[in-house]
């Protein structure tokens, strides 16, 4: 679904600025919201979430605010009422953690690109 921003908000290129969207939300346990970029505005502004998807857990009760970055050139001021990130929501499982030791893999321990480009 969409978030909506209730505020004007300027951001500078370069800078990150919190939007307010004016909605809070109860989750039940094992759910979370993934607040996401509106792809329309990365490419068109350069406008980005940087920790994106951020993560809603069940426990918050307070106002969604979004991280907004600006990526582009020029400043971009958002209005209110404008469509500003997506949530999702997600069901996810807990888990707990245990010390033990690892099972070998064909990969091991190769990351950042060894596995191919």
């Amino acid at each position: 679904m969409d978030l909506h921003a209730v505020e004007v908000v300027t951001i500078a290129p370069g800078a990150t600025k919190l939007v307010p969207t004016g909605i809070s939300i109860e989750l039940p346990p094992g759910y979370e919201a993934q607040i996401r970029p509106r792809s329309g505005l990365a490419l068109k502004y350069g406008i980005t979430l940087p920790n994106s998807p951020a993560t809603i857990d069940p426990g918050y009760r307070g106002e969604i605010k979004v991280i907004v970055h600006n990526l582009g050139q020029a400043p971009f001021t958002v209005e209110p009422g404008e469509r500003i990130a997506q949530m999702v929501i997600a069901r996810y499982e807990a888990v707990e953690w245990e010390e033990g030791d690892l099972n070998e893999s064909q990969r091991g321990e190769g990351g950042f690109g060894s596995s191919g480009r």
